[in-house]
C-alpha cells in the first residue's frame, strides 16, 4: 500500500503529498494538544494548498487563451505598425514633388510609432507571466505571514523555565507544560515551519519566474533560519531536564 503523503513522482513535489502530510501533522497535534492554539496553524496552511491546486488548474486553461489573445493582438499591433509606417510614407511626400521625401517627417513618426509600438508589444508578451507572478507572490505572502506566526507560538516556549532555579516574574507567561510536552510542542512547530517551506516550493514546480523563484528561496531560508532557533532550543531541553531532577534529588 502506497504512502499518500509520498509523492508519486519521486523527482517533483505535488500538492497531494504535502496536504496528506499536513493532513497527518495536524491529527498528531490535536491528538496531544487539543486545546492549544496551534492546532489552528495546519488548518491555515491546508487552505492554502487547496488554493494553489484550485488555482492552478483553473489557471492552466485562462493562461492558454490568454496567451493566444495576446499573440492575436501583438500580431495586430504589427499589422497597424506597419500600415502607419505605410502611410506616413504617402503622406510624407510633397504633392508638387512626386520623387521628393521629407526624411525629418518620416524617422520622427517612425520612431514615435515604432516607440509605441514595442512598448504594447512588450505589454502584451509579458502580460500572461505577470498576472501569474502577481497571483503566485500574494499566496507566498501569505506563507510568509504564517511562518512568522508560528515563530510567535514557540516564542515564549524557553526551556529554561523548566530549571528549578527558575525565578518567575508577575509578567512572566505561564508555561503549563512539562518537558516532554514542550519538546512534542516545539517538535511540531519546527515541522509546521518545514511544511510551509514545502508548500512554497510547490510554486517553483510550475514556474520559471525569478521574482518567484527568488521569493520562495527567501521562504525556504525563513522557515530553516527559524527552525534552527527551535531546535536549538529542543536541544536544551535534555541539561534542563537532567538540571531539574537533580534538583529535586537534593530538595529531597
Amino acid at each position: 500500500m502506497s504512502d499518500p503523503t509520498l509523492p508519486a513522482d519521486p523527482q517533483h513535489l505535488d500538492a497531494a503529498s504535502v496536504r496528506a502530510t499536513v493532513e497527518r501533522l495536524d491529527a498528531r497535534i490535536k491528538a496531544r494538544f487539543p486545546t492549544r492554539n496551534l492546532t489552528r496553524l495546519p488548518g491555515q496552511l491546508i487552505e492554502v494548498i487547496d488554493h494553489l491546486s484550485e488555482r492552478q488548474s483553473v489557471w492552466r486553461a485562462r493562461r492558454r487563451w490568454l496567451v493566444v489573445a495576446c499573440r492575436v493582438s501583438i500580431a495586430l499591433v504589427v499589422a497597424g505598425l506597419v500600415v502607419a509606417l505605410a502611410t506616413i510614407a504617402v503622406q510624407a511626400s510633397p504633392a508638387g514633388e512626386p520623387h521628393g521625401w521629407d526624411w525629418l517627417s518620416i524617422f520622427e513618426s517612425l520612431v514615435n510609432d515604432v516607440v509605441f509600438a514595442g512598448i504594447a508589444i512588450y505589454f502584451l508578451w509579458a502580460l500572461p507571466d505577470r498576472l501569474q507572478r502577481h497571483g503566485d507572490l500574494a499566496t507566498l505572502q501569505r506563507l510568509r505571514s504564517l511562518a512568522h506566526v508560528v515563530d510567535m507560538h514557540q516564542l515564549t516556549k524557553d526551556p529554561e523555565r523548566l530549571r528549578a532555579d527558575f525565578a518567575a516574574t508577575t509578567a512572566s507567561v505561564p508555561l503549563g507544560m512539562t518537558a516532554i510536552e514542550l519538546a512534542n510542542y516545539l517538535d511540531y512547530c519546527s515541522e509546521l515551519l518545514s511544511m510551509l517551506g514545502k508548500t512554497a516550493a510547490l510554486f517553483g514546480e510550475h514556474s520559471d519566474d525569478r521574482t518567484t523563484l527568488a521569493t520562495i528561496a527567501g521562504i525556504e531560508e525563513l522557515t530553516n533560519n527559524l527552525s534552527g532557533k527551535i531546535w536549538t532550543k529542543i536541544s536544551l531541553l535534555p541539561s534542563a531536564v537532567r538540571r531539574t531532577g537533580s534538583a529535586g534529588t537534593e530538595s529531597r
